[in-house]
């Protein structure tokens, strides 16, 4: 409730509710920080959404801290497959499924495959990450359709 009640008071405006919500966390120094933080780690309190949600949310923002840092993690191949199968046919948390229709994606690490259209081809990663709106990485993948997918990207 008290997610719904943030957005709500920001008329909807994800990012000043984030933002909000941000400086309601920073404390008076770094470690103060930290400390609030490592105070919440094992919590369980989530929005309202889908477990599988939460864990494409998850995957999507850790990549969004680690690429700019340069740091590279494996996940299960499984993982990724059903993160993708999830927002394929979701624009609950992101427009993924506005972002992609009208593209035949085909995941060349993964059974994954969805579509029709022009050819969005590569890492079942790179396809998540450009699915929910990441255009940095479609210089990963490959195919006619890479473009039109860019153009649909949140970020440029």
């Amino acid at each position: 409730m008290r997610w719904l009640a943030g957005v709500i008071c920001c008329r909807f405006d994800f990012d000043k509710q984030v933002a909000m919500r941000l400086a309601e966390q920073l404390g008076a120094t770094a470690a103060e920080t930290y400390d609030g933080f490592r105070s919440v780690v094992a919590s369980t309190t989530k929005p309202p959404l889908p477990v599988i949600a939460m864990l494409g949310e998850t995957i999507v923002h850790a990549e969004d801290i680690r690429r700019p840092l340069g740091i590279r993690h494996d996940y299960p191949i499984e993982t990724l497959t059903r993160v993708a199968e999830y927002y394929r046919g979701s624009d609950l948390v992101v427009a993924a499924k506005r972002r992609i229709v009208g593209l035949r994606l085909v995941a060349t690490d993964a059974p994954f495959a969805t579509g029709s259209g022009p050819l969005v081809s590569g890492t079942t990663l790179a396809l998540v990450m450009a699915t929910t709106g990441r255009s940095v990485y479609c210089d990963e993948l490959d195919g006619d359709g890479v473009e039109i997918l860019r153009g649909r990207s949140d970020t440029r």
